[in-house]
């Protein structure tokens, strides 16, 4: 497998180190190249890109690729790589076998807390989750156009190494908001990277969502990492009551229970089924920071 990752960020170079030693070669791009440092030290070949043309360097790796995993964000509604090729996809990659394309749970918007699958409605309401459905539904539209195998991953709320409960906890940033009847979905970054392995390495397209098997209350999981920390967890504080930006308020607009059946039908296996299995984990062996 040749990779190339649009957009190489935290999930994507958590899956260049996994594939470490597996790819014939790993490339990926940034706007900032101030990251290339980040990239090379995760194994990527780092490449220019923001969104505006495609550079030379780009373009010749995008001749080689076999696999691609795109993490960048859409536009005014629309992708910025098919933004620039449109339908010559398989043009400009002529050996791409499979693509992968990172979307969010937060298609789905509202159901009140019941479950959601792939199948459920897309009921986002602000202009990022509309944005993702537009950007799905061009790289599915694409793929089956191009004859390339096209899977759509659905990323619950990301966890892992320096992003977790701990960390805001340690550096005083952790909440404990509360609000009545209120689930978010999460997968910790491991599984996303591990779970896109086994799909590329399967040929599977579609859409699958990936999230662990427990929905949970967010207060719930600062309180379980506090516990494991031996620290007392920030007082509960009422959704009414809380203080937070628009950005942090607009999250608690929607909730959900995201099912990975789909997911686990297709044969993996994940390595944090829940919160407390992941945090216990992290915190015993150190790699929480």
């Amino acid at each position: 497998m040749r990779w190339l990752m649009i957009g190489a960020g935290y999930s994507a170079q958590t899956l260049a180190r996994l594939i470490a030693g597996e790819a014939a070669a790993v490339s990926g791009t940034t706007r900032d190249t101030v990251k290339f440092g980040a990239l090379e030290a995760s194994g990527i070949s780092p490449l220019e890109f923001d969104g505006s043309s495609i550079p030379q360097a780009l373009a010749q790796e995008m001749s080689r690729a076999t696999h691609l995993l795109h993490s960048a964000a859409p536009g005014s509604g629309s992708d910025p790589l098919l933004t620039l090729l449109g339908a010559s996809l398989a043009e400009a990659m002529p050996k791409l076998r499979w693509a992968g394309y990172l979307s969010t749970v937060g298609v789905y918007g509202n159901h009140d807390g019941n479950w959601v699958d792939e199948e459920s409605a897309c009921l986002a309401t602000s202009k990022r989750g509309i944005a993702r459905v537009q950007a799905e539904r061009q790289w599915l539209d694409v793929g089956k156009a191009s004859g390339i195998t096209v899977a759509v991953l659905r990323l619950a709320g990301i966890y892992g190494p320096g992003r977790n409960a701990f960390t805001k906890l340690e550096d005083g940033t952790a909440h404990r908001i509360v609000k009545q009847g209120q689930l978010f979905s999460r997968i910790h970054v491991a599984d996303i990277a591990a779970a896109t392995r086994h799909l590329a390495e399967s040929g599977v397209g579609g859409i699958f969502n990936l999230a662990d098997n427990e929905p949970a209350p967010p207060q719930d999981v600062i309180a379980y990492a506090a516990e494991l920390m031996g620290v007392e967890p920030p007082p509960e504080i009422p959704f009414e009551e809380a203080e937070m930006s628009p950005m942090a308020r607009s999250f608690y607009a929607d909730s959900r229970r995201v099912s990975n059946a789909r997911l686990n039908a297709s044969g993996y296996e994940l390595k944090y089924p829940d919160y407390r299995t992941a945090l216990s984990a992290m915190w015993r062996e150190g790699s929480w920071r």
